[in-house]
């Protein structure tokens, strides 16, 4: 077996892509989207005509409607390419209201559902702001299943594990350029920051319980996915996934579900999550500048469809 077929039996494989052709190819049980990637996708030609219907379809809706019919109309498309679920986000400019997440979530709910996509298939993506983890809590209670993303550090593990969300998405390959850039070190194997971040979180949850998912994210290299082998989902992008389906080495499991007992729980309320998130350097930089990211890319989606009309 090649490598993505050995990772496959540890690890459940999440294609992280818009590109409905990448999906089709890997094969894999999920897939997760994102504000970037829909972007990317709706330049290419093969993708434009789903773009050019939201408009259509909608001609007297507002640009963020068509934004929200748009981002249904992909993952119903995605849905017939893979099994399990389709990972949709909110828009990340709502990621300090936790009162118009939950609106928007249950939109997108709705939009899935008129489409006839049973909620259970879809996983409604928000930043792990402290606002956005009390969203998903409210989601959650009524049967919508949250994709907690933008996630750095360990007290924001902690607070969504304990607002029980369906997963969570920890940025492996973020961390890691945080630390070589500030650094200046390449890191590799067991010793790359953002593997050690994961193996963490995954420690924690296992040892006091906790039920929600832990999906690695935002991976650099095939060595920073094969030290998470055993990790419950790995969200990988096609380029990656192609390394790993034309590599033949061995693939062990790396994470194993067993409690530790030198971790100590943390008791985590707003003061102490804002004060450990403030602590970390990394985090409160890597949480910013993605949210910051997604919203420049959602603006040009906007700006793409105003032209468009």
């Amino acid at each position: 077996m090649n490598q993505l077929e050995q990772l496959k039996q540890f690890t459940t494989v999440v294609a992280d892509t818009g590109d409905f052709q990448s999906i089709k190819a890997y094969a894999p049980q999920d897939a997760t989207t994102n504000p970037s990637l829909i972007l990317k996708a709706v330049q290419k030609p093969e993708y434009r005509p789903l773009l050019e219907k939201a408009i259509a379809d909608n001609a007297g809706a507002s640009t963020e409607e068509v934004i929200d019919r748009l981002l249904i109309a992909f993952g119903v498309e995605i849905l017939k390419f893979v099994p399990g679920r389709v990972s949709t986000e909110i828009d990340a400019a709502l990621s300090f209201d936790t009162e118009a997440t939950v609106a928007k979530g249950r939109e997108l709910i709705a939009l899935y559902e008129a489409a006839g996509v049973p909620r259970e298939r879809v996983l409604i993506k928000i930043a792990s702001t402290w606002e956005g983890i009390r969203a998903a809590e409210i989601l959650e209670q009524d049967g919508i299943r949250c994709n907690l993303t933008l996630l750095f550090s360990l007290c924001q593990a902690i607070a969504c594990a304990e607002a029980g969300v369906q997963l969570i998405s920890p940025f492996v390959g973020r961390i890691y350029d945080w630390y070589k850039k500030s650094t200046g070190t390449e890191y590799t194997g067991a010793d790359d920051p953002g593997v050690q971040s994961v193996k963490r979180i995954y420690q924690y949850y296992r040892t006091f319980g906790y039920k929600t998912e832990v999906m690695g994210a935002s991976f650099r290299n095939t060595s920073q996915i094969l030290e998470l082998a055993g990790c419950d989902l790995l969200t990988i992008s096609p380029d990656l996934l192609q390394k790993l389906a034309d590599a033949d080495g061995a693939v062990e499991r790396k994470l194993v579900a067993d409690a530790a007992a030198d971790i100590q729980k943390i008791a985590m309320d707003e003061k102490t999550f804002r004060f450990m998130l403030n602590e970390d350097a990394m985090a409160t930089e890597k949480l910013a500048e993605g949210i910051r990211a997604f919203c420049a890319d959602s603006a040009k989606l906007r700006k793409m469809i105003d032209e468009m009309r």
